[in-house]
């Protein structure tokens, strides 16, 4: 009878699956050598954000899978929080720390949103070239990952909706898109 209680819910192996390709998506070494993110630990942050962001709002196109979307967001929360508290940040500045993601993830979700939205490819390759790599890239990095950001709502839009709630997650190949797209 306790046994069951040791089990790992399905709910959470689909969460952990898919924030884990999320992680694993922005951990890919493409996108430091190819596309210049800068390979620190605010680089790596900012394309976490920028994957989980993508991830969150093609579960939130549908009503069905949008408390997935949430279960994700907070599985990030408390990765965070665990890494922060890994590299040595003290029990009292880590709720700032948190607040400070989280009020950075908001903001990317609503410049990235935006960006998307507007008819000018531009505005997103900006908004790109702001938040991943603070104002100090060569435009064609960051046209480059805004084609590759536009491939991957793509590919996200075209997965059956029965799969992502399966947890089940393809993003498109990074080193696929060409150096000069956008």
């Amino acid at each position: 009878m306790i046994f069951p209680l040791f089990r790992r819910s399905p709910r959470r192996d689909t969460i952990s699956g898919l924030y884990g390709t999320i992680v694993a998506q922005a951990r890919l070494p493409s996108f430091y050598r190819d596309y210049s993110v800068p390979d620190t630990l605010n680089g790596r942050f900012e394309l976490i954000v920028l994957h989980l962001v993508l991830v969150i709002d093609r579960l939130n196109a549908n009503p069905a899978s949008r408390d997935l979307g949430q279960a994700i967001f907070d599985h990030f929360c408390r990765d965070m929080d665990d890494n922060l508290r890994e590299i040595g940040v003290g029990d009292l500045r880590v709720p700032k720390e948190m607040r400070r993601m989280g009020e950075a993830f908001y903001g990317r979700a609503q410049a990235y949103g935006e960006a998307l939205a507007a008819s000018d490819s531009r505005a997103l390759a900006q908004a790109v070239a702001r938040n991943i790599y603070g104002g100090s890239v060569h435009q064609g990095a960051a046209a480059r990952l805004a084609a590759y950001v536009r491939e991957a709502v793509r590919e996200l839009g075209a997965q059956e909706q029965a799969g992502l709630t399966a947890g089940t997650l393809r993003l498109p190949d990074p080193a696929a898109v060409p150096a000069g797209s956008g």
